[in-house]
């Protein structure tokens, strides 16, 4: 007898714990929320603006911890140190700008422009990046600075806000393919999912105290596509089923589906799981980011298209017969 995650005939009412499942999402964004308002959001160098260095010492090993604690005899805001590799002599070191500091200090104000800025905050990292490189040679050993890379606040703030935009063009267009593939009232419902998705996913990082950065923007981006994978696969269904239930309620159209499809989510989602798990523990510090963002997308988008998309477009046929009427099946 074939192994079987879920057996067939399986029956779980999912749409009947819609208002628990909504309840708890709510109090994860709400969590999320007053965690950004109270502590603030720790954005990354690509998006606060800063400095990073990529070093390889020549002569002696060294270890993040002695790295570390150079770098905190000198003026850095949240410096951060990764090896490049299991016993290399290559680190990756970054710190925020001070141009970064000042700007996150005035709220509201609007980060200068032009060339002249630009040199500025070039020539301050560039004075910081000589003086770590001294005093890392001074105290650990000799080193060359394989490559350098300075972002201003102005450019990390674009990134952000392009970053934001990227999502809602996403979502956009996401609802314009949904509603030509399936129907408009399909469309909302999978859109809601996609939003809850990177809200959960940005609360439970914020929860966390990660710093969000390109990384973590490249993970959301990712999770807007396999959660709508997902939804598309139990909206097919749903659609199947009614056209061949149509005298059955829609809450029970609605649980069939996503049971005739919960086998086929389960496994899809562990597998991915298992690669974004070796990407957590194989891939090194530089791709852990990512990794692990998406693997909080991947456990929210299974759970957003059984909870969330579902029980989203029985709200709104129910809300659409009510004003209109409709021949499709509203519930209860």
């Amino acid at each position: 007898m074939p192994f079987q995650i879920i057996p067939p005939g399986t029956r779980f009412d999912f749409i009947g714990k819609w208002r628990f499942a909504l309840a708890a999402s709510l109090l994860v964004v709400l969590l999320g929320v007053v965690g950004a308002a109270t502590q603030g959001v720790r954005w990354g160098l690509d998006f606060a603006g800063g400095a990073e260095a990529h070093l390889r010492f020549t002569e002696s090993d060294s270890s993040e911890g002695a790295i570390r604690e150079v770098l905190g005899g000198l003026d850095l805001e949240s410096p951060s140190v990764v090896r490049y590799g299991e016993g290399a002599r290559e680190f990756l070191i970054k710190f925020r700008g001070e141009r970064a500091r000042a700007a996150e200090g005035e709220a509201g104000a609007e980060a200068a422009s032009g060339a002249g800025e630009a040199a500025a905050v070039v020539s301050a990292e560039t004075d910081r990046v000589l003086a770590l490189q001294r005093a890392l040679s001074e105290q650990i050993g000799p080193l060359e600075v394989i490559r350098t890379e300075y972002v201003g606040p102005r450019v990390g703030a674009e990134l952000r806000e392009d970053g934001l935009n990227a999502i809602l063009l996403a979502c956009l267009l996401i609802l314009i393919y949904i509603a030509f593939r399936f129907s408009m009232r399909f469309a909302p419902g999978a859109v809601i999912a996609l939003v809850h998705d990177v809200l959960i996913t940005c609360s439970l990082w914020l929860l966390l105290g990660l710093e969000f950065d390109l990384r973590v923007l490249a993970a959301l981006l990712a999770i807007i596509g396999y959660s709508l994978n997902d939804t598309i696969i139990v909206y097919d269904r749903i659609r199947e089923n009614l056209e061949m239930r149509t005298g059955a309620e829609l809450p029970e159209v609605l649980n069939r589906s996503v049971n005739q499809t919960l086998a086929r989510t389960v496994l899809t989602s562990i597998t991915t799981l298992l690669a974004l798990l070796s990407l957590l523990l194989l891939g090194g510090e530089v791709v852990r980011p990512f990794a692990l963002a998406m693997a909080m997308g991947v456990v929210v988008g299974t759970y957003s298209s059984v909870y969330i998309a579902a029980p989203t477009l029985m709200w709104l046929e129910s809300r659409f017969r009510a004003r209109a009427g409709s021949g499709m099946p509203a519930g209860a």
